[in-house]
């Protein structure tokens, strides 16, 4: 009797002894995995090219140790689900965040008319002064051209601004292809580089013309001046164009002019391209055009967030400024009626209340954020994975271009346009230049914060009143399904406004070309597409 206990005890410790070498063997295989990750040797093919590892050294930043749990993996390599705290669980439907909107086959229908002729016999030349950053520019530029057209004039390639708050040297060849955009327009406007040597001493016209002007004032005041002189100068470019009720000729060769003659300089468009391929090794991107930024703080008169210092420079730029005509601004009342930029932190709330993941890529299309990275840390904290044109580039591929707002800016043009997702902070010239682009090259997604709305939640959830979660992230996503870039006609203005009040509150021409320049394919026999 005793021999069988002494046998079972032994059967017992070497059943305990295996599992203890079985529970060690498990230990040191577990270590063994996480010391070297899975994706650690991967083939060349997955493996990142320099540039984007010089990234992910900006962000994780190359002076700090790197733990080994932070392993950097390439942005194309699936990591597995997101944890519930990088992707809740409220959050089910992922894919229609990047899905295009639905375009109603629309169409850029570009084509002139059966009617339309070759330039008729110049009577003059038409000089322009442009205004503005980069986009208002555009704008001006492209209804200079159709103005040229109306007046039967020789449009002078335009002088871009260099007096303004941006300071820009950059001249018209710097920012675009110059000779791609007098060829392009050969069949419709003579444009010549520079006013022949023979007119220099001639008496010019220096004239403003009078905002969103339609036809009649072009045939006829503006026309009526040949008589006297051979050359006119429009003092100012911005918004000198009626935005509708103009012939259908017209409002078409305004589209060929922006989205098809009016191309950036070689250098541009190649660098916009490399960026935009390094953006996309990162998978579909978000192009955030981020508006926090001095001058539009100044001009707004917004200081929801800064310091009484920081307020207190604003209004002094603004005081400075001659052509900011606002002086005295309640900064309440402009945020409470959506009038104000979305601060990072609210940029990051409302993403996420989208349903984006943390894991997204966003491209951060602005130049210098006001307060720097103390005000960036919201948005870098919900979305780690920030780039901009000083992370997705060396210094000595930006070189080119430094000191030169307008051209760094017309790379976040680039890079936006080409966007899966453009959402912009605030209603400013690139907002909607990019807005139109992205509309007339196929209703591109386009979201469109409802600002004075999602102040008044900003503003519950910053005293505590409601919660970040299913309920509030319902409530934005409806509030939001019909911001998001879908095919709509042009909105006219707003009932009961007069004057230039009527005009100033239509919605731009470059904003939405429809229904001038895109048709429903069934009905699009004339078509151009570039």
């Amino acid at each position: 009797m005793q021999m069988r206990r002494w046998k079972a005890v032994g059967l017992m410790r070497r059943i305990l002894s295996c599992a203890i070498c079985t529970i060690a063997m498990m230990s040191l295989l577990s270590v063994h995995l996480h010391i070297f990750p899975r994706h650690s040797k991967l083939p060349d093919p997955y493996k990142l090219p320099n540039p984007q590892i010089e990234i992910r050294d900006k962000i994780l930043g190359n002076e700090q140790e790197q733990r080994w749990t932070s392993e950097f993996t390439p942005p194309n390599v699936f990591l597995g689900p997101l944890s519930s705290q990088q992707f809740p669980v409220w959050r089910t439907n992922c894919p229609r965040l990047w899905k295009p909107v639905p375009n109603r086959d629309y169409m850029p229908c570009t084509q002139p008319t059966p009617n339309y002729t070759a330039p008729p016999e110049s009577r003059g030349y038409l000089l322009a002064h442009t205004n503005g950053g980069l986009n208002q520019m555009r704008a001006g530029i492209c209804d200079m051209v159709a103005i040229a057209r109306i007046i039967n004039a020789t449009l002078v390639v335009p002088e871009l601004d260099k007096k303004s708050y941006w300071q820009d040297s950059s001249n018209f060849s710097d920012v675009f292809n110059e000779d791609h955009f007098i060829n392009a327009l050969a069949n419709d406007v003579k444009v010549i580089k520079r006013l022949p040597m023979e007119m220099d001493g001639a008496t010019k016209a220096d004239k403003y013309f009078k905002s969103w002007s339609g036809m009649d004032y072009y045939q006829g005041e503006i026309a009526s001046m040949w008589a006297d002189y051979k050359v006119i100068l429009a003092a100012k470019t911005d918004s000198r164009l009626a935005n509708n009720n103009l012939p259908a000729d017209i409002q078409k060769l305004r589209c060929r002019a922006c989205y098809e003659a009016l191309c950036f300089a070689p250098p541009i468009e190649a660098t916009g391209k490399l960026l935009v391929d390094r953006m996309r090794s990162y998978g579909t991107y978000i192009a955030l055009h981020l508006r926090y930024e001095k001058d539009i703080l100044a001009f707004t008169g917004c200081t929801h967030g800064l310091s009484p210092a920081e307020a207190d420079e604003l209004k002094k730029i603004r005081d400075a400024n001659d052509e900011w005509k606002v002086k005295d601004i309640d900064p309440r009342e402009q945020r409470s009626k959506g009038f104000c930029p979305l601060t990072p932190k609210e940029a990051a709330i409302f993403l996420s209340a989208l349903g984006y993941p943390s894991n997204t890529p966003i491209y951060i299309a602005a130049g210098e954020i006001y307060g720097g990275d103390s005000y960036m840390d919201d948005l870098r904290s919900r979305y780690p994975m920030l780039m901009s044109k000083e992370k997705l580039a060396s210094i000595e591929e930006l070189e080119p271009f430094a000191n030169h707002s307008t051209q760094l800016a017309a790379l976040d043009y680039i890079l936006s346009v080409e966007s899966d997702v453009f959402m912009p902070t605030y209603s400013g010239n690139m907002a909607r230049a990019v807005e139109g682009h992205r509309r007339f090259l196929g209703h591109r997604r386009t979201i469109s914060p409802d600002k004075k709305a999602l102040v008044r939640l900003f503003d519950k959830i910053e005293d505590g009143t409601k919660k970040e979660g299913k309920l509030l992230s319902d409530k934005v996503i409806e509030r939001h399904k019909k911001r998001q870039g879908s095919p709509r006609k042009r909105k006219g203005p707003i009932p009961g406004t007069k004057g230039m009040d009527r005009f100033r509150s239509e919605e731009a021409f470059y904003v939405n070309p429809l229904p001038d320049c895109l048709c429903a394919q069934s009905r699009n026999l004339n078509t151009s597409v570039s």
